[in-house]
């Protein structure tokens, strides 16, 4: 993901000003119920927090998504995809499934597999308190934006390899997943430009450059995880993504195509890593079409 960081920090800067509680409600159908800022640890770190958004008038238990944001693993929050994805995420809502949104821990502050033990810490809690919230365990997909579609690709994928370092100890693992949805999300460390240097995102991701470590690598690339075993993905990518190569997205397709994991790769006509171009109609019918297959 080696594009010089400045370029990818203005991509972060740019996308992280859809913040907080009122300005990210209105972005939602009127009457959705916002619980904000949850602990989904023991602790009172800011990135183990986060936000799920029922339906209004929802009823019985409903579906679940699990929504992981990007950031090359080292900027944005909780807030940061919904801006220029509001009208995927309304039509979520508005479809009578509830979405939840996570925090991890930045790769700055903590290097892999910190952000696999928080996404999963995350979906424990989730777990564990469906009956309060009305969530239905049994209907429940991951959809990850870059940074976060690798990550939810790697839990995704990684879920029935049992890798229990992924895991806090004690932690629910009882738990499975009826879809992914990874926009353009990165596939294999060591296929980057900064595949050499340990201060490209992928190399401060894993603490090494990943060709230094291919071990590391190897350990937080989806691509090593896939199995005959794994739901199915529907995949989106932009054509002309200077930032996270469409390779990677055709790589990950290749691979579970070969594994026979049901699976779909859009590839969107001049689009860039992200933006609006990701919302239009085409894409929210497939993505839509995808999740109530998946859920329904």
């Amino acid at each position: 993901m080696k594009k010089p960081i400045l370029a990818i920090l203005f991509i972060l800067l740019s996308v992280s000003g859809f913040c907080q509680n009122n300005r990210v409600m209105n972005l939602f159908p009127e009457g959705t119920i916002l619980h904000e800022n949850i602990p989904y640890q023991n602790d009172t770190l800011k990135k183990h927090l986060l936000d799920i958004y029922l339906p209004a008038n929802a009823k019985g238990k409903i579906p679940l998504v699990v929504f992981i944001h990007g950031g090359g693993w080292l900027s944005n929050d909780k807030y940061a995809d919904m801006g220029y994805m509001k009208e995927t995420v309304s039509e979520i809502l508005e479809s009578g499934y509830a979405l939840a949104s996570i925090d991890y821990r930045f790769s700055t502050q903590a290097v892999f597999p910190a952000q696999m033990l928080d996404c999963n810490a995350a979906i424990s809690y989730l777990v564990d308190n469906a009956d309060k919230y009305g969530f239905d365990v049994d209907r429940m997909t991951l959809m990850g934006f870059s940074a976060g579609g690798h990550l939810a690709s790697m839990v995704g994928l990684a879920k029935n390899n049992k890798v229990d370092s992924f895991f806090i100890p004690g932690s629910t693992k009882n738990f499975s997943f009826k879809g992914v949805v990874d926009f353009y999300g990165p596939a294999d460390l060591t296929l980057f430009p900064g595949a050499n240097d340990a201060t490209s995102p992928e190399g401060i991701l894993i603490g090494a450059a990943p060709l230094d470590r291919p071990d590391l690598a190897k350990a937080a690339s989806p691509v090593s995880y896939v199995d005959e075993y794994d739901p199915p993905f529907l995949i989106i990518h932009g054509e002309k993504d200077d930032l996270v190569s469409p390779r990677q997205s055709h790589l990950l397709s290749s691979w579970l195509s070969v594994k026979g994991v049901e699976n779909e790769l859009i590839v969107v006509k001049d689009a860039p890593h992200f933006g609006p171009m990701f919302d239009v109609e085409e894409i929210r019918t497939k993505v839509m079409a995808f999740l109530r297959k998946s859920l329904d």
